[in-house]
């Protein structure tokens, strides 16, 4: 069962929400978060990217920078640019992409189903990324910025969805990038009384898009628990911060690769060794996007090419086996270029699908890289099979867009 509830959200008011509100922190680097910032000193990104304060270089790492944060965000406080609601509420945040608009519920999850297993992963973390969250959750006492969770269609909640987003949102507007970003506070007793309910029907739940924020803000919460001599179970620091949307809301779009060289092959050398595993199709200049599953789309030497992996290169009955990028990173990338390690090779470079694929024409057009591969979309259902079996995709597999927006409510660690 999920176990969750509601928070008194700490919210930027209507006036300011779209000063305040801000692209995740792992989305920029320092110097594009003090330009996006420039001018604006209501930005969340002095909150959450406080090295922007410091002179350009300066160690984003360095305890000056985490007691940066802290003091930005009492000053947000005292400035009322960031309010407290005075009762718990949960809030229904809508994202809207190319007309597509998927609903989630902000809530607080509850930490021990992250530490047992009821709030599934299905990528691994880097402990010094987990720490730096971690350092960041610490100093502030609070999640300043959501995880992102999907969790299988209920039909209560799909109806709960469609009546409160009847009614007037608390914000709606769109971002620079775009991107509409609308936020309803459900305040009824009744209703909030519901969504606890379903959520308790619902065996597990998936961390869909940041698994580093998850982490560290579980692992917070337990350090919490296990320094409380009077610990309750029932404190606020029991739960951390999520967006939750049913899993068919969700669309997972591609996560594609560049690659610096042929491993010493020619182009038709390398066209004639994929041959071996896969059906080669020479698509002419005009970009083509891959059709299905198992079906690939190759940029070289100004050219498109489809790929379609043969019968018995892949297995159906494997989570991890089947996926694309499984398939092309053993059959391609691993047994043709001699690229092993993805997270850490210099040769290749990964670009996600919503740069389109003219992007990856454009840098291999440019020289400096040699080759473009497109993959066919994970889909939610895959996502979902590989977490409740127990794997770990492989990297840089799966991307979620419109990413969540930051700073339209933010759930404090002690009230």
């Amino acid at each position: 069962m999920a176990r969750i509830k509601p928070f008194k959200g700490v919210r930027p008011p209507r006036q300011f929400v779209e000063e305040v509100a801000s692209r995740p922190y792992d989305v920029l680097n320092s110097e594009e978060a003090r330009k996006e910032a420039e001018g604006n000193e209501k930005s969340l990104y002095h909150i959450i990217k406080p090295e922007i304060d410091f002179e350009p270089g300066f160690d984003e790492h360095d305890p000056a920078v985490y007691d940066k944060a802290v003091e930005n965000f009492r000053k947000f406080q005292e400035n009322g640019w960031l309010v407290q609601d005075d009762k718990e509420n949960y809030y229904i945040y809508a994202q809207t992409m190319n007309g597509r608009t998927q609903y989630g519920f902000v809530v607080g999850a509850w930490v021990p189903d992250y530490m047992e297993g009821r709030i599934k992963k299905h990528e691994l973390t880097r402990r010094d990324k987990e720490e730096d969250r971690m350092k960041h959750v610490r100093c502030n006492n609070a999640n300043i910025e959501p995880v992102f969770f999907a969790f299988p269609d209920n039909t209560v909640l799909e109806n709960i969805i469609r009546e409160v987003t009847a009614g007037t949102p608390e914000y709606d507007f769109v971002a620079p990038d775009g991107f509409g970003h609308t936020l309803w506070v459900i305040e009824c007793p009744e209703t909030i009384k519901t969504i606890t309910e379903e959520f308790e029907k619902i065996p597990n739940l998936y961390i869909a898009d940041g698994h580093h924020r998850s982490a560290a803000a579980a692992l917070v919460g337990a350090e919490k628990a296990a320094a409380n001599p009077n610990h309750t179970g029932e404190e606020e620091y029991n739960y951390f911060m999520a967006v939750a949307f049913p899993a068919s809301h969700l669309n997972i779009i591609d996560y594609n690769r560049v690659v610096k060289d042929l491993n010493g092959l020619t182009p038709a050398e390398f066209l004639d060794k994929l041959s071996e595993n896969f059906i080669v199709e020479d698509k002419g200049t005009e970009i083509y996007t891959p059709s299905a599953l198992h079906n690939f789309s190759l940029y070289l030497d100004g050219k498109w090419h489809s790929l379609t992996a043969k019968a018995g290169t892949f297995n159906d009955e494997d989570p991890i086996g089947v996926l694309d990028v499984t398939v092309s990173s053993n059959l391609i990338l691993r047994d043709i270029l001699n690229i092993t390690d993805l997270r850490s090779d210099k040769r290749i470079d990964f670009v996600g699908g919503i740069r389109g694929l003219g992007e990856l024409k454009r840098r291999v057009d440019s020289g400096e890289m040699a080759m473009a591969l497109a993959l066919y979309p994970v889909t939610m259902d895959q996502l979902i099979n590989i977490a409740d079996t127990g794997n770990i995709m492989p990297p840089k597999t799966t991307w979620f867009e419109p990413k969540l927006r930051s700073g339209l409510v933010i759930h404090k660690l002690d009230d």
